[in-house]
């Protein structure tokens, strides 16, 4: 099983836990990340991460962050098809860089997409059809992933 995170989710861990939501978004993290360094699952990233990344102010914030996708299995640099795949992921409605992470995704053949992001959560759903990555909240993502360890 191949992952990639967004960088919603790598900068879960930092954000205010004192919301619920957030609490829990951070601990799936924690769990990905986990079964990531445990090997069950490998860790794709991509030049877009990395931008997005160096964009955050906060400078220990940012090496934090930077630290969590220091060391992908499999990295995705914005080649002229990643970004015409995010050109074209755009003209549905996607945010530029948010298009460039599923388009991202799509080029590591991740088999899932992982996001805190409800606006992209929601886009990804309206157009299911059209992405070569399932997109999703990494605790319903992990849920799902014990309910058919379960089954």
């Amino acid at each position: 099983m191949q992952v990639y995170l967004d960088v919603s989710c790598v900068n879960r861990p930092f954000d205010d836990q004192s919301q619920p939501r957030i609490q829990l978004e951070a601990e799936a993290v924690g769990i990905v990340l986990q079964r990531i360094d445990d090997g069950f699952w490998t860790l794709a990233s991509s030049e877009i991460a990395v931008l997005e990344i160096q964009a955050i102010a906060n400078a220990e914030r940012c090496s934090k962050v930077r630290a969590i996708l220091k060391d992908p299995d499999v990295f995705v640099k914005l080649t002229v098809d990643v970004v015409d795949r995010g050109r074209e992921l755009e003209k549905l409605g996607f945010r530029a860089a948010d298009a460039l992470h599923i388009a991202s995704a799509e080029a590591t053949e991740s088999d899932v997409l992982l996001t805190c992001d409800d606006r992209l959560l929601k886009r990804a759903r309206r157009f299911r059809a059209q992405l070569q990555v399932i997109v999703a909240n990494p605790c319903d993502w992990l849920k799902e992933q014990d309910d058919a360890a379960d089954n």
